[in-house]
């Protein structure tokens, strides 16, 4: 299991499925901008002969300052996703990667979901004689109040079938067992820990910022493909504001560079994130992680 070191932090990568998506999931990019930007999509990212982009559902672990913290928790088992076919009633053998990575579930203090999408909620939760109770039993789930409140059952995503079932399956149960921490504004963890806002995505969504003597910002859906980094204006079909998504893009980007910090995405395959730099009107990649490509 790639297990690497960022300053004082041990990281681990527990990647619990892959697969393909069309570019037409980039609605604004045309098929030139993936055959111009082969050079850095190719083959990892990007397949230029079935003009499909490749994605990583995957979490990361982060162990510093005392305190073992799971960022994003995948798409999860049993789950009943008619809205999303790739994602329905999926068997995966994450539990048993997270434990080949050394991470005891019921060791795990801190959870964080950067948003509310099924991608990055599902093993918030498991089946347990046929009720959804929460997957790491001891820790404390953060999750960004602004998504709460749209994606709740009274909220405007909270009319829209996969959305009610997604939150009802992955989010009530961690809410009604008092393991829910919402939070607004920054929010700090540890020391070396900080949440803040990222909104665009979702109203809510969130990036995890790192400083443990080597900086990295763990951005979430910020970007799907590193197409964005060249490109950072293209959307992605899955963001709810995407002309915000895209302020916020260029603006974490531009943090990252001046920082020096890694940039870990939540579903970049390959090496799984990089340092960048600032090239005019975008960015690009400076040098990928340090783990083993994926």
């Amino acid at each position: 299991m790639p297990r690497f070191r960022l300053g004082r932090a041990n990281i681990a990568r527990v990647v619990e499925l892959r697969f393909s998506l069309g570019a037409n999931s980039f609605p604004g990019t045309p098929p030139s901008g993936w055959r111009d930007n082969a050079d850095l999509l190719a083959p990892d990212f990007f397949d230029p002969d079935s003009a499909q982009w490749h994605i990583a559902i995957q979490s990361w672990v982060i162990e510093v300052d005392g305190l073992t913290v799971v960022v994003d928790t995948g798409v999860g088992n049993d789950r009943d996703r008619p809205h999303m076919p790739p994602l329905d009633h999926l068997n995966t053998g994450f539990l048993d990667a997270l434990g080949a990575a050394g991470i005891d579930r019921g060791a795990v203090d801190v959870v964080v979901n950067t948003h509310i999408h099924s991608d990055h909620v599902g093993w918030n939760t498991m089946l347990a004689n046929g009720t959804w109770v929460p997957t790491f039993p001891n820790a404390r789930y953060l999750a960004p109040a602004a998504d709460y409140r749209h994606f709740s059952p009274d909220g405007p995503a909270g009319r829209q079938p996969g959305d009610r079932l997604v939150f009802a399956d992955s989010v009530a149960p961690v809410d009604e067992a008092g393991q829910l921490v919402l939070w607004s504004d920054d929010y700090q963890i540890s020391p070396s820990l900080r949440l803040r806002p990222a909104p665009g995505h979702t109203p809510g969504s969130s990036v995890l910022w790192l400083d443990a003597g080597r900086p990295a910002v763990f951005v979430g859906d910020l970007t799907h493909s590193p197409l964005q980094l060249r490109r950072p204006a293209d959307a992605c079909a899955f963001d709810v504001d995407a002309p915000a998504a895209a302020v916020t893009r260029r603006r974490i980007f531009t943090e990252a560079v001046r920082a020096k910090a890694a940039v870990i995405p939540a579903h970049y395959p390959g090496r799984g994130g990089a340092t960048i730099r600032a090239v005019k009107d975008h960015f690009d990649v400076d040098r990928w992680l340090d783990t083993e490509s994926l």
